[in-house]
């Protein structure tokens, strides 16, 4: 997907991520509750995740060049990772403000207005996440999927505040404000905790994911015969780009324009059958190949 495509839905998410910030804001200093400032908070982190993300986006879809002859792709962990931390410092916040008013109780006011407008916040969070993680999984790009699950657990939290107001308000019981927030907090926590590790796996170049492999597999299969074989599948996963290395076997005899013809076929059926995939061959024979295990994916 062009660089242009992607910015627009990161757009999205940063107009969204103003809006509901407004809106949140505006919730708390009707209603002063604890609760509520914390969801405006993670709605601002939702912002500079998004800003950071941009420009991920940007750098990861730069074509290679001489430092990078593999891409750019890479890039789109960094700004999970960012994300991530953020997220973690948004739960320490909302944490220690939570404290304070659980030691120091407050009153909330104008709980119903407040609860009003946090819905359309949540509301707003809802519809962009629901267009965001559409568009991250189309494009399996884990900056936009990051940035949908962000907003989901931004409309969980959302919810979980007025839930928690309503709550407030009917029994007066004040010190329950507070405490929502600091559920927030660990809920945050554990949002953080998951888009670090999936970010940092990403890293450590993790297989394409299994139905691929089958996929490919299988096209392997279709050309394999007593003439030609296969061995050492390996894949990588880079953000949007996925990577596959083969070596393939064949007779000592055959012209090089057949072995080539051979493989040039093999390659487009599997870019054909798996998504924005690089496949990245070489040509053994079969008389002097090593012996291996035939697919060998590790």
């Amino acid at each position: 997907m062009k660089s242009k495509s992607l910015s627009y839905f990161v757009w999205v998410s940063i107009a969204a991520a103003i809006i509901t910030i407004s809106l949140k804001t505006a919730a708390f200093f009707l209603t002063g509750s604890v609760g509520l400032l914390s969801d405006a908070l993670e709605s601002v982190i939702n912002l500079v995740a998004a800003v950071v993300a941009l420009f991920a986006i940007k750098i990861s879809q730069k074509p290679p060049d001489e430092d990078h002859t593999y891409g750019h792709f890479k890039a789109e962990y960094f700004s999970s990772i960012i994300e991530g931390i953020l997220i973690f410092l948004a739960a320490i916040t909302i944490g220690y403000t939570a404290i304070l008013r659980l030691i120091h109780p407050q009153p909330i006011e104008q709980a119903f207005l407040g609860i009003l407008i946090s819905f359309l916040a949540a509301g707003v969070n809802l519809v962009v996440g629901i267009k965001l993680l559409k568009a991250g999984k189309e494009h399996n790009s884990i900056v936009l999927e990051a940035d949908a699950h962000h907003l989901f657990t931004d409309v969980w939290t959302s919810g979980g505040v007025i839930l928690g107001v309503i709550i407030v308000a009917i029994t007066q019981i004040n010190i329950l404000d507070p405490i929502v927030a600091l559920l927030v907090a660990a809920n945050i926590i554990y949002t953080g905790y998951v888009l670090i590790k999936r970010s940092s796996l990403g890293f450590m170049d993790t297989a394409i994911d299994k139905k691929d492999v089958a996929n490919i597999k299988q096209i392997l299969e279709k050309y394999s015969n007593k003439n030609i074989k296969f061995h050492s599948l390996r894949t990588r996963q880079a953000a949007t780009k996925k990577f596959m290395s083969v070596h393939v076997l064949v007779p000592e005899k055959w012209s090089m324009q057949k072995s080539h013809q051979l493989v040039k076929d093999m390659e487009k059926d599997i870019e054909q059958s798996v998504f924005n995939i690089t496949v990245l061959t070489r040509l053994e024979t079969i008389e002097n190949s090593e012996i291996h295990d035939e697919f060998d994916i590790s």
